[in-house]
C-alpha cells in the first residue's frame, strides 16, 4: 500500500528503509527502472566496523551518513523518503535525521 503512494523519479529517487530486530538496511532505487543507485546496512563492513551492536539507533545513524555520502558522491542530492510502513520513531527517525545531516534532502 505504501510503494503505490511513495514513487521514486529520475531525479528524485526514493530511500526505502527496512529494519528487522538485529540490523537495518537502506537503499536508493530509481523506480522507472527498478533499479538500485546506492546502498548501505550494518553489514557493510565500513558501517559495522565502528559500531558496539547493529540493531541500535546508533547503528541506524551511522547507516544514513553512509547511504547520503554514497548518494551525493553519485550527484544525488535530493530522494523521496519510503519508511516501508514502519512507523516514524527510533532507528526509522535516526536514519532520516543522519541522512539529512549528512546533506541528502527529502
Amino acid at each position: 500500500r505504501v510503494r503505490r503512494k511513495v514513487r521514486g523519479a529520475v531525479d528524485r529517487p526514493r530511500l526505502c528503509v527496512f529494519r528487522s530486530a538485529k540490523h537495518i538496511y537502506a537503499q536508493i532505487i530509481e523506480d522507472t527502472t527498478g533499479t538500485t543507485l546506492v546502498s548501505a546496512s550494518t553489514l557493510c563492513k565500513e558501517v559495522s566496523e565502528s559500531l558496539k551492536g547493529t540493531g541500535n539507533i546508533d547503528a541506524a545513524k551511522a547507516v544514513g551518513a553512509a547511504v547520503a555520502k554514497k548518494a551525493l558522491a553519485k550527484d544525488i542530492k535530493e530522494v523521496v523518503f519510503d519508511r516501508n510502513g514502519f512507523l516514524y520513531h527510533g532507528r526509522i527517525k535516526g536514519l532520516a535525521d543522519a541522512a539529512r545531516e549528512a546533506g541528502l534532502s527529502f
